[in-house]
């Protein structure tokens, strides 16, 4: 029997919580607060009133508790919070310790993935057991049993298969991968395109629109993702295409409300404000257009996005110009690299 820690009681924390302990697993939930603990002993989660909390879950504001003996923590705590709630955990760790990020964000300030924040927290010679989750997941698909696959990626191989044999549960197929860089964009960059997406939804632009929007988004976060190190093979894949059809086809992505809203005239503020869980896409918004500046990168639709968000630029504004650009070759675009990758490899297949 697998003994796990949580770290958060997000949708996402809950989740997992729920799914390892009907797999048999001792699962221990951490809580901020002694009041939140006693609050989901008593009267379960708040996120999920119908699904009764397996008595499996031990439920703990401490920490220590949390962690004692456990071969896994899993982190699905909100970007923002990840630094602060990692260096709570980082005494507690050992060698054998599995970490798994759980959160798709990019940290404002820093400009840094989840695991190289968890990394800089905790001791050095533990870096080698970090791993990150993502994948299509809507939490409240999950959490009611229907089938659903993520894929877990480490630098090492073999810490990747631990998390996946911990991972892995009746409807939900766990797949390892070892580009961490990949995996950790996809899911974190493709809440931006759920922003647009949900943007289109609102306009009423129909599935023309969407679809193309998607794919040429795709293609942008991947040349992104090419210029960080990563695969551009892995932005095909479950962390990638996989998490963007999700969250920018279904209601249920809160980045994907947050676009419909918008497009729908209210403002940001407004919108956060009457949402109980967090948004990572607008966060991660400011990030990636942060690394386009930096490296001279050609992101049209982030950038569109972006002043959406932060200067106030109308969404129907920002959706015809975005249809109104000029036009390239699909993988053309300032230090991209793709359409040189493209070219090399016909160039190859000549010889």
């Amino acid at each position: 029997m697998h003994k796990v820690a949580v770290i958060g009681t997000t949708s996402w924390g809950t989740t997992l919580s729920v799914l390892l302990a009907r797999k048999g697993c001792e699962v221990r939930l951490w809580a901020r607060t002694l009041r939140e603990a006693r609050h989901l002993r008593t009267h379960g989660s708040d996120r999920f009133p119908d699904i009764p909390l397996p008595r499996e879950i031990r439920i703990t504001h401490l920490v220590d508790e949390a962690l004692h003996e456990a071969e896994a923590v899993i982190m699905a705590v909100p970007s923002a919070t990840m630094r602060q709630n990692i260096s709570r955990v980082a005494a507690h760790l050992t060698k054998t310790t599995v970490i798994i990020s759980a959160s798709k964000g990019l940290e404002l300030g820093s400009n840094k993935r989840m695991s190289q924040v968890i990394a800089e927290e905790i001791n050095p010679r533990f870096t080698g057991n970090i791993c990150v989750l993502s994948g299509p997941q809507l939490s409240h698909e999950i959490i009611h049993g229907r089938p659903a696959a993520g894929v877990v990626a480490s630098e090492s191989k073999e810490t990747a298969r631990k998390a996946q044999k911990i991972l892995t549960c009746p409807n939900f197929c766990i797949f390892t991968n070892t580009d961490v860089i990949g995996v950790e964009l996809g899911g974190a960059l493709k809440n931006i395109l759920a922003l647009g997406a949900g943007i289109a939804d609102g306009l009423g632009y129909g599935d023309n629109a969407k679809a193309a929007f998607m794919t040429r988004g795709l293609t942008e976060i991947t040349a992104l993702g090419m210029a960080l190190g990563a695969n551009p093979l892995t932005f095909s894949g479950l962390a990638g295409l996989g998490d963007v059809i999700a969250t920018c086809a279904s209601p249920l992505s809160r980045n994907h409300y947050v676009g419909v809203e918008l497009a729908r005239g209210k403002t940001l503020a407004e919108i956060l404000k009457s949402m109980r869980q967090v948004a990572e896409g607008v966060n991660t918004t400011l990030v990636a257009h942060n690394l386009a500046q930096q490296l001279g990168l050609e992101m049209p639709i982030t950038e569109k996005i972006y002043q959406v968000l932060y200067e106030n630029l109308d969404p129907k504004i920002a959706a015809q110009q975005l249809m109104g650009g000029n036009a390239k070759h699909e993988l053309a675009g300032r230090r991209w690299r793709l359409f040189s990758l493209f070219r090399n490899r016909q160039n190859r297949a000549k010889t």
